[in-house]
């Protein structure tokens, strides 16, 4: 099969031949037909990810058609069309039993801890656990799309926010992650502020339903701003970048008894963040993280976009192919694809 592929980290990225996976006993082989370029991909391909060994490939956010079942298989047969969450869950540790997938104590990950899906096939293990069945009228990018950002956003804005119709909510970084946050509590009708340095990306967010946004360069202090939007804070503050700046001022930008969620991943050098912890005391706040989403919670997040109050297509941006993946991937530590770029392995 063709894959992208690289030997050592920080080094671009070759397109080769390599040989097709074949699916362990719990497994599938999927058929690529739809994948994501995240920043995450980038984090790994930069060997901020403990986990990765090389050579490896990268992706972890796709939709396909189930191509091989391993004998073991029970829920699953080829033909079906299918994603997975980011974080593939053992399906029998305490975390698993408990209904928390997404924090499972043995989870492996395509595209970090296991070979992905920048390729025409990727093997996924524990397919029963993990397969999420797609509907017949969801196209592939869109359900692509659905794998790491939206899919993340859902959880965090959903269950670690427990955003309500109503409150204001702030979004800090309109990339993938933050324009998919700002729909969805738009979508729960609550008051969105977007929080970027990009105007064109601010635009972006206004389209998905934000009510204000602030450009981060232009204002004196973003917390005040968005204190001033909010008449004296936001409810709830998503910190959808992942640094050590948007981390601090989506704290401290919280009214009394406010919700913070860090979406955004803290690595390398933006690992450590300094919070504001005598206002986290003083105003009760509450900090979640939130990484990735169960399986088993896809079937709220899609009834919601059959019924038409999300549309995450309105979220992808261009199509590329293998080979035109490879600078784009380079460039993430430059400057983020507008929206959600997507591979189609086989253009």
């Amino acid at each position: 099969m063709k894959a992208m592929i690289f030997e050592t980290f920080g080094t671009e990225p070759d397109i080769r031949q390599v040989p097709d996976p074949t699916p362990a006993p719990d497994g599938v082989v999927i058929e690529v037909m739809a994948t994501g370029l995240c920043r995450s991909d980038w984090h790994g391909w930069m060997g901020h990810d403990a986990d990765i060994r090389l050579p490896h490939v990268p992706g972890h956010e796709f939709a396909g058609v189930v191509a091989a079942v391993g004998r073991d298989v029970r829920g699953f047969r080829p033909g079906e069309r299918v994603t997975v969450p980011f974080i593939a869950a053992c399906g029998h540790c305490r975390e698993c039993y408990a209904g928390h997938q997404q924090v499972c104590e043995a989870q492996f990950q395509p595209g970090f801890t296991h070979w992905g899906s920048f390729a025409e096939f990727v093997a996924i293990e524990r397919a029963d656990n993990n397969l999420v069945r797609l509907p017949e009228s969801m196209d592939f990018r869109t359900a692509a799309s659905l794998g790491c950002r939206f899919a993340t956003s859902f959880r965090a804005v959903v269950d670690q926010g427990r955003v309500r119709g109503g409150e204001w909510v702030a979004v800090h970084g309109a990339g993938g992650v933050g324009l998919s946050a700002v729909m969805i509590a738009s979508a729960l009708g609550a008051r969105v502020v977007a929080i970027d340095v990009a105007d064109h990306k601010l635009e972006l967010a206004r389209k998905m339903g934000a009510t204000a946004t602030v450009n981060s360069r232009e204002v004196p202090a973003v917390v005040e701003a968005v204190r001033d939007i909010t008449g004296g804070g936001a409810h709830v503050s998503l910190d959808a970048l992942g640094h050590p700046e948007t981390c601090f001022n989506s704290i401290a930008n919280l009214r009394r008894r406010g919700r913070h969620v860090q979406v955004g991943l803290m690595l390398a050098d933006n690992a450590k963040a300094s919070i504001p912890m005598a206002q986290v005391i003083a105003h009760e706040l509450e900090i979640y993280g939130s990484h990735g989403m169960q399986s088993w919670r896809y079937d709220a997040m899609l009834e919601m976009i059959l019924a038409g109050s999300l549309r995450p297509d309105r979220l992808i941006g261009e199509t590329l192919s293998l080979e035109a993946a490879v600078p784009a991937l380079v460039a993430m530590g430059r400057s983020a694809p507008d929206g959600i770029a997507m591979i189609d392995p086989k253009i």
